[in-house]
């Protein structure tokens, strides 16, 4: 059975670069009121935006539609998806999927940010990102300092 967010959060902005500031600033105080440490809120809120940014230009040239960011909140882990919401024309959708593509660099930015990253592309373009919570400011697969050789 799949795990149910704690709390859920969810934030339609129009398609416009103007606005994706206002997602930015959602996402980073959901992740302070979590307890994330300071560099993983500005990882959070660089990858959103860059996000947020693909879905504007990949398709709402004319600032027509809405970008959905849905916020899942869980104990360990936030997991945001980014997703168009433009009219259901099927090519539009693949003239949107395929400019994502194109923009393999901001897909590698978000990819070095974030812990995971899915791409869906039903319905329209859905970029989920997750940052797990780091417990000391050290990843948990980490070994501890009493694991490390000694000379």
């Amino acid at each position: 059975m799949k795990e149910q967010p704690l709390d859920l959060v969810n934030l339609v902005i129009p398609a416009k670069s103007d606005f994706v500031s206002i997602a930015r600033l959602a996402v980073s105080g959901i992740a302070n009121r979590m307890g994330f440490s300071y560099d993983d809120i500005e990882d959070l809120k660089l990858a959103v935006s860059e996000a947020c940014t693909n879905a504007v230009d990949a398709l709402y040239t004319d600032g027509d539609g809405d970008i959905r960011v849905c916020c899942n909140i869980f104990s360990n882990r936030l997991e945001i998806e980014v997703a168009d919401q433009c009219i259901n024309e099927e090519d539009l959708e693949s003239q949107e999927l395929k400019a994502l593509r194109e923009q393999d660099l901001g897909l590698y930015f978000i990819e070095s940010l974030m812990d995971q990253v899915d791409i869906q592309d039903e319905g329209g373009v859905v970029v989920k990102l997750t940052k797990f919570i780091k417990e000391n400011g050290v990843e948990e697969h980490a070994g501890s300092p009493a694991s490390y050789p000694t000379r």
